[in-house]
């Protein structure tokens, strides 16, 4: 039984609409905001609402993109690898957004007032370094990155989304007055999931993914192609 759930999972996951319907589900919480913004539901103060409804679906997005190894080495779907690069990437597009609304509709680009925020406001020095570690993700998150850069160093490099969670999480806890449950909660999930990737574990019934490679003609000095910690090809997140 478990295994026919995991070959309808996967067969899923791999049809060509799971993409865009991911895609267009991910989206669903910009255009939301958007028409609460338009139809003068946002509250009080619209823009901080706008600002922090946007770097809550960042976090959201961050933490769900770090879920994504662990719910596939737990139940052995192992096309859940091919959302994760998307996933992420749309922690950073809410990023950008939060960022944007903050500087442009909040602050209205005065950059002076903008850069005493971050220097004098610790919460905001945080955030704005979990924004640097998502851009250079996102530049660095192509197939051809990949292979510019070599398995090694990209990995060292991806590893900062580590940070970046975290740094998120600890951005919202000091955003909030007191110790309120919610910005606990996410931080929570986040070192979870980190203590899941330095002690991974299975479901029973979660078969290990096999990592075969064809086998080099003789003599042929040709290294075999970059895999990620969890036994990923980069082809595999497009």
């Amino acid at each position: 039984m478990a295994t026919d759930l995991r070959q309808i999972a996967n067969a899923v996951l791999t049809a060509r609409a799971a993409k865009p319907v991911v895609f267009a589900v991910a989206l669903v919480p910009l255009f939301w905001t958007l028409w609460l913004a338009y139809s003068g539901e946002l509250g009080a103060e619209p823009v901080l609402e706008s600002v922090k409804q946007s770097g809550l679906w960042a976090l959201r997005f961050l933490l769900v993109a770090l879920a994504v190894t662990p719910l596939r080495m737990l139940t052995g779907v192992a096309a859940l690898a091919r959302l994760r690069r998307m996933i992420g990437l749309f922690a950073f597009f809410y990023a950008a957004v939060h960022l944007s609304t903050y500087i442009g509709l909040d602050q209205y680009f005065d950059w002076p007032a903008i850069w005493k925020d971050i220097v004098k406001r610790p919460y905001i020095t945080v955030g704005m370094g979990a924004i640097l570690i998502l851009t250079a993700l996102a530049l660095t998150s192509t197939n051809g990155m990949v292979k510019r850069l070599g398995g090694k160093r990209w990995r060292a490099l991806h590893k900062g989304v580590f940070v970046a969670g975290l740094a998120g999480c600890l951005h919202f806890i000091m955003l909030v007055k007191g110790w309120q449950t919610t910005p606990l909660v996410y931080a929570a999930l986040c070192v979870g999931l980190l203590a899941f990737r330095r002690w991974p574990l299975r479901l029973p019934n979660a078969r290990k993914e096999p990592r075969t490679r064809p086998a080099a003609a003789p003599g042929s000095e040709a290294a075999p192609a970059p895999r990620f910690a969890d036994g990923s090809s980069p082809a595999r997140r497009s």
